[in-house]
């Protein structure tokens, strides 16, 4: 019998090699960098199509240079903002403030933003404001989960500028309000994408569901034009926000979470990534069906399949396994030895007193030694294997 089941010789190194290591993990790695690119693929392409979008200063496709140039020859001056301290600066009876990305605002920004704006007698226009902004920036009014189906929607209300303007490219956000006095237009499916809630001061607040009228590329088609320069043009100042990310909340802001200030479209990427993650899981945990045995094509030796099934009980630390096998393969070949039925050859009460009465010892050292408790270390695991090879040669010299 020999040691090699029970203990892999020194010079055999179980770590793994740089082979094994990126044969395991080449899927995972092949498949973040597909992620990556994809991502550097979509970035590149939004950023190409959407430059400058919403910005007056911009004469791309999705800008908005067109509007301010049209309000210019009416005599109206658009100055552009990026920070909330200049667009609460700005608030007042003569000025309209248009916010370009509500959403982009944290929750403190948009309570400060309306407290500065409520009582300025000035008009304030939010573009595509969702459920998230729109309850803090104009109490009484909230978005409907669903967008429009639409795009090019009929006045159907009496805001004069709506009626004026005629159909224009207002699908997206839908709204309801709680306001009896709020201007309910555009409707899609019976809800507003264009809503106009006065003020006690004076002024108004004109929530608008989508930025399309806005844009150089839309600006001549329907009553786009009409609409926009009339929501637009009715004070001699008009104050373009465009909030901007690196934007810092307001001194008297009581809420400043980290979730604030993580973009909007965050969450979805997370929720993206971990269900590529889960996927990714099932793809590598897959099974083929049941194990098939399999006639290998060349001999293997007796020795490296010792050595193979010795590196997986201690990789695995199965000493107990280890002993259990040593002992059940030397009851085996002891009970013929000793005249014992081998279907016996596991019962104590057979085995151990033929062995005695061949070797005249010690039945509880017997005992110990082939049903004994499993060894506590590996030292012992060499010893039992020592001592169990030690007994056969003895039996078998007896």
């Amino acid at each position: 019998m020999t040691t090699e089941a029970a203990a892999p010789t020194a010079s055999t190194s179980t770590a793994p090699t740089a082979r094994t290591v990126w044969t395991r993990t080449r899927g995972i790695v092949l498949a973040v960098v597909l992620l990556l690119a994809a991502a550097v693929a979509i970035a590149a392409v939004r950023s190409t199509e959407r430059h400058g979008q919403l910005d007056p200063r911009s004469a791309d496709p999705y800008g908005s240079r067109a509007v301010a140039q049209l309000l210019a020859d009416r005599g109206v001056t658009t100055r552009v903002g990026t920070t909330l301290r200049a667009a609460r600066a700005a608030a007042g009876p003569d000025t309209t403030l248009l916010v370009a990305v509500p959403d982009r605002l944290t929750t403190g920004q948009q309570s400060a933003l309306h407290r500065a704006t409520a009582p300025s007698g000035g008009r304030t226009v939010l573009v595509a404001a969702s459920g998230w902004s729109i309850g803090r920036l104009a109490p009484g009014v909230s978005a409907d989960p669903a967008d429009s189906l639409g795009s090019a929607l009929a006045p159907a209300c009496a805001l004069p500028e709506a009626r004026r303007a005629g159909s224009a490219d207002t699908g997206g956000v839908r709204y309801t309000t709680t306001r009896l006095d709020a201007d309910s237009c555009y409707p899609s499916a019976r809800l507003a994408t264009l809503l106009r809630v006065p003020a006690a001061a004076g002024g108004d607040t004109v929530v608008l569901g989508a930025p399309d009228i806005l844009y150089n590329s839309r600006l001549d088609e329907r009553g786009n034009a009409s609409l926009a320069l009339q929501l637009l043009g009715s004070r001699p100042h008009l104050v373009w926000y465009l909030p901007s990310l690196s934007d810092t909340p307001p001194a008297d802001s009581d809420d400043k979470s980290f979730f604030d200030l993580i973009p909007s479209g965050w969450p979805w990427a997370t929720l993206q990534l971990f269900i590529a993650a889960v996927l990714a899981t099932f793809w590598r945990g897959r099974r083929f069906g049941p194990l098939v045995p399999e006639r290998l094509p060349v001999a293997i030796r007796a020795s490296e399949t010792a050595e193979g099934r010795a590196r997986l009980y201690r990789k695995a630390n199965a000493r107990d396994r280890a002993a259990t096998a040593l002992r059940s393969a030397a009851r085996t070949r002891l009970a013929p030895l000793v005249g014992v039925p081998v279907a016996q050859a596991h019962a104590p009460e057979a085995l151990l007193p033929a062995l005695s009465a061949h070797l005249a010892g010690d039945g509880q050292d017997l005992r110990a030694l082939l049903f004994g408790p499993p060894p506590g270390d590996d030292t012992a695991l060499i010893a039992l294997t020592d001592q169990l090879d030690a007994l056969e040669r003895e039996v078998r010299r007896s």
